[in-house]
């Protein structure tokens, strides 16, 4: 049977109904990505600044939440529900201000998008200004400063503003362009731009801006504009040790991640600790026992818990197990090492038999047994289900 004719202003694709009424009256220009975690009290505060700052601009905002306890999502949604401009993207299993921003961009359709915190801290009032700026000077960024004339801190206490220079000074040895607030997480981007860059981003730690210039495959026009960091009125800072190091994870990627991938590094540095733990436990149980299968049992279990514990909050902490998901990844984690012990024996003892020497045998089991420690483990403790 043939396809009725198509119709002028009816039918867009033969045999599907026109779209004009679900069709924007202009293009959308501009997408606001919010990526949030604890912030339900500042939500519609935002969204009602952005109304006042972004009238006479098509936009939307995507909100991308880490699954927060106090029901962040639930907020966004209810607000969606009454303003088509409101999207919610809820990560569960997934955590990190950088893949969020990620993931909230790859969703958008708009020719630019913001990125801006949802604490109410950054000056959304400058989007327009921004905006203009990228478009009419034909830029990749443009970027809210708090480190070029006019711009400032507000009210910081001496440990933050020390961590933020010293965070300054390091994003330097990673980011060529001539930056005067690489850490900053208030800035406008094109899509172009974001799309030539994405796929060599990290996605890790807190700092998206500085994984973005250091990944760019063409250096950045960009131009810095000045504001003064705003008092949070609700919630609660999240700069904290896990914080920094993220940002830690994050400048290792850049500095080796294309020699070897840093969660690697990390979980040999892990595996490290536990060969220490290991041989203090060693050492104190044999004194209580004064046996050395019991003492050595203890000292194993003991060390493959530390490292599963300090895996899980530090290798892996973009994925961290919590409540049943944290027992059971566990359990799955000493069925894995214990066949990597099995390999690492099996390995040097062939590898000895073969009249290799002692170390260069041991050595062999060991990096058998890590890698596959590091592989399986990532594929069936710390995966994405």
């Amino acid at each position: 049977m043939r396809s009725k004719p198509l119709k002028s202003g009816s039918e867009s694709v033969v045999g599907t109904p026109a779209l004009g009424r679900q069709l924007r009256t202009r293009p959308l220009e501009l997408t606001v990505v919010v990526p949030t975690f604890n912030e339900s009290t500042n939500v519609e505060l935002l969204l009602g600044s952005l109304y006042v700052a972004l009238e006479g601009t098509e936009w939307e905002v995507i909100f991308v939440d880490d699954d927060s306890p106090d029901d962040t999502a639930a907020v966004v949604r209810r607000l969606a529900q009454r303003d088509t401009r409101v999207r919610c993207i809820q990560r569960i299993g997934r955590r990190g201000l950088g893949s969020a921003v990620i993931e909230g961009m790859l969703a958008s359709s708009a020719q630019y998008m913001a990125v801006i915190d949802g604490d109410m801290q950054h000056d959304e009032r400058l989007l327009p200004l921004m905006l203009a700026t990228l478009r009419d000077e034909n830029l990749d960024v443009v970027i809210g400063s708090r480190h070029v004339a006019g711009g400032g801190l507000g009210n910081w206490d001496i440990r933050r503003a020390t961590f933020s220079k010293i965070a300054t000074k390091l994003a330097r040895s990673v980011v060529p362009a001539d930056l005067a607030d690489p850490m900053s997480g208030f800035f406008i981007l094109s899509r172009p731009a974001f799309e030539r860059t994405v796929r060599q981003l990290s996605g890790q730690g807190f700092k998206i801006l500085v994984d973005l210039f250091a990944s760019t495959p063409i250096p950045y026009r960009f131009k810095e504009v000045p504001y003064t960091f705003r008092t949070r009125l609700h919630g609660e800072s999240k700069l904290d040790g896990l914080i920094v190091w993220q940002y830690v994870m994050l400048l290792l990627d850049k500095w080796i991640g294309r020699v070897v991938p840093v969660r690697f590094v990390v979980f040999c540095a892990v595996g490290g600790s536990g060969v220490i733990s290991h041989l203090l436990v060693l050492s104190l149980t044999l004194k209580l026992f004064s046996s050395f299968p019991i003492a050595q049992f203890f000292a194993t279990g003991v060390a493959m818990t530390g490292n599963f514990v300090l895996n899980n909050i530090l290798t892996y902490r973009d994925k961290q197990l919590v409540g049943k998901r944290f027992l059971s990844g566990l359990l799955r984690f000493y069925a894995i090492c214990s066949v990597g012990i099995l390999a690492n024996v099996g390995i040097a003892s062939v590898a000895f038999a073969q009249n290799y020497t002692w170390w260069i045998s041991g050595l062999a089991g060991a990096t058998i047994s890590v890698v596959w420690n590091y592989s399986v483990s990532s594929i069936f403790t710390w995966n994405d289900e």
